[in-house]
């Protein structure tokens, strides 16, 4: 990472169950959403680790959102398994 540039986002691919979920999300339960992604796509260490596997768990208190996700090993796509809002 160059300081001059700071964290590189990664892409993000949602998966199913949270693709079923991020359908039935109001406008506005997006939009909060959305904040969280790219937070955790800017910073995979957000979170904490699920025992025994490679899933994190994200948890914006102040947005209200949940973000259950992993990160390749080169850190260039985060993949989204569940969300909540």
């Amino acid at each position: 990472m160059s300081p001059e540039h700071g964290h590189r986002r990664s892409r993000v691919v949602t998966v199913e169950p949270a693709l079923t979920q991020l359908s039935k999300l109001t406008a506005g339960e997006t939009h909060r959403l959305d904040r969280a992604i790219v937070a955790v796509s800017v910073n995979p260490e957000l979170g904490t680790l699920i025992p025994g596997s490679l899933l994190r768990d994200y948890v914006d208190e102040i947005d209200g959102v949940r973000v259950i996700f992993f990160v390749t090993a080169l850190q260039t796509i985060t993949v989204v398994a569940y969300i909540e809002a």
